[in-house]
């Protein structure tokens, strides 16, 4: 797991409502259990023709990288956060899609409301749903069009959000999923650094019977 801590980044804007699982990851990916590749595959049929071909100036890929944001203007740098409309993860289940989003190189996502479980799955994965008010994010997508080098700013220890014309929200999020993502655990990991503290409670525990 990847540790989250602050995110400094120029933003995808996909300003689509009810972007379901199966736009995100398409069923007909999900025959493997490996993490690998799946970014290639992250809004698959919005970005890839029937036989394969990339769909010229489709909407991912045509901000994936944002040369203007480079520093000094020397160089493209590469999108970390992804905005999005208002009930974004809907539909099935299915974990892949935050796998598929985070293996695209996206720390985050930004969004109105999120599906419960999306919401869990991407903070099992190292990928941050960053929920905000409409009105920020209606404030948010209006700057990112206007201006697609706009800076947003994530900082996960003070919950907030922010960017240059937009101002600051702040945004819930679960304290131990937060824990989790500042330390780069997993609940293995979690649970394993916690382990004196287990093996302390069961030994008192033995001594009382």
């Amino acid at each position: 797991m990847q540790k989250i801590i602050t995110i400094h980044s120029p933003a995808v804007l996909v300003p689509t409502a009810n972007i379901d699982t199966d736009q995100i990851i398409p069923a007909r990916f999900l025959k493997t259990t490996s993490r690998d590749g799946f970014g290639r595959k992250l809004f698959y049929d919005w970005r890839y023709d029937a036989d394969g071909s990339p769909v010229r100036d489709n909407i991912i890929d045509r901000q994936m990288y944002c040369p203007a944001a480079g520093e000094n203007n020397a160089g493209p740098v590469r999108c970390r956060i992804l905005v999005a409309g208002d009930n974004f993860g809907c539909g099935s289940s299915r974990e892949h899609a935050a796998w598929a989003i985070a293996d695209a190189g996206f720390k985050a996502v930004v969004s109105s409301s999120f599906a419960d479980i999306f919401r869990n799955n991407a903070l099992n994965n190292s990928l941050l749903p960053v929920q905000v008010s409409a009105a920020f994010l209606a404030a948010l997508m209006s700057a990112i069009g206007a201006d697609p080098a706009l800076q947003v700013d994530i900082d996960l220890p003070s919950q907030t959000i922010s960017a240059e014309g937009v101002g600051t929200e702040r945004f819930a999020i679960n304290g131990y999923k937060k824990e989790c993502l500042m330390k780069g655990y997993s609940d293995i990991d979690y649970l394993m650094a916690h382990m004196d503290r287990i093996v302390g409670y069961e030994e008192e525990h033995r001594q009382m019977k």
